[in-house]
């Protein structure tokens, strides 16, 4: 697990990976699986204050994400050392779980739960053969679903910036954080925001949750904002004509003639769904069950 020094990187460049992974979590779990993690780890579970032993509250705080992340219960050993990263954990089938922190978390009590969020969901990506090809990408992965699944608010609220000082945990940008947050608090019906302590940790929640309620008003979903939809009615009807569109921003692709249909991605799960073009319809995505009204 990476920790962000002075130069923290802002905005959403890895929005794609980032639901990409959104997708890869509704596939393996499926959308029942993914339903049952409606409530987040709690601010209670995961509070440290100076008066308890750092080993027995690391490994209190491990098994409440643990729980979290409906892994088998085990011993989990914690221990702290130097090194290069906020943390790692050795990746086997148990019967124990080993987690090592840096150092630096003896101090820095109150984001040991962010470090031992993204390193718990390493295990469980671990257990359930999901993975995306490269370090990256994949680190990606485990900050996306660390984050859906409910205990990775602890990650964007370790994200601060005080004059000279600044921290973030993971890989995400504190905005592609608020993203998924979003995502999960539209999926749930769940709000984060009273959890946060950090006031940047809160603006990059604004930020992410502005960004995803952007995916909900692209054509040909009925919401659409009106120069979304006018640019979408030019596409159509170029693709009526058989010529070719340029690449729609907003993700829909034009397939066939007779008839003509159209893909875009779920809102939602990011699956993409493709309808007739025929005007206004109700679709279904088959991967999460939302339901969507589109101007086709």
């Amino acid at each position: 697990m990476a920790t962000g020094g002075s130069e923290i990187a802002h905005g959403f460049p890895h929005l794609e990976t980032v639901r990409a992974a959104v997708t890869a979590l509704f596939r393996r779990l499926s959308y029942d699986t993914v339903s049952t993690f409606d409530t987040s780890v709690l601010p209670v579970e995961v509070a440290f204050d100076d008066t308890e032993d750092i080993h027995l509250g690391a490994q209190r705080v491990a098994r409440a994400m643990v729980r979290q992340l409906r892994l088998p219960d085990a011993r989990i050993v914690v221990s702290f050392r130097e090194m290069e990263h906020a943390a790692t954990v050795e990746l086997t089938a148990g019967p124990e779980y080993f987690i090592e922190l840096n150092e630096r978390f003896r101090t820095h009590r109150k984001d040991i739960g962010a470090a031992l969020a993204h390193e718990v969901m390493h295990l469980c990506l671990h257990r359930l053969d999901l993975s995306f090809p490269g370090t990256r990408d994949n680190e990606i992965l485990t900050d996306t679903a660390t984050t859906y699944l409910g205990a990775g608010w602890l990650l964007l609220d370790a994200y601060r910036e005080h004059g000279p000082f600044s921290q973030k945990l993971g890989y995400l940008t504190p905005e592609e954080f608020g993203y998924v947050l979003a995502k999960r608090a539209e999926f749930f019906g769940e709000d984060p925001a009273p959890w946060f302590t950090s006031p940047q940790a809160y603006d990059a929640y604004t930020a992410g949750a502005a960004r995803a309620r952007q995916d909900a008003r692209r054509p040909p979903l009925a919401v659409a904002g009106r120069l979304a939809r006018l640019r979408y009615a030019k596409d159509r009807h170029a693709a009526r004509s058989g010529r070719p569109a340029p690449p729609s921003p907003d993700g829909y692709a034009f397939e066939g003639t007779s008839p003509l249909r159209v893909s875009f991605p779920c809102p939602v799960c990011h699956q993409r769904i493709r309808v007739p073009v025929r005007g206004r319809l109700r679709a279904r995505c088959g991967l999460c069950g939302s339901v969507l009204e589109c101007e086709t």
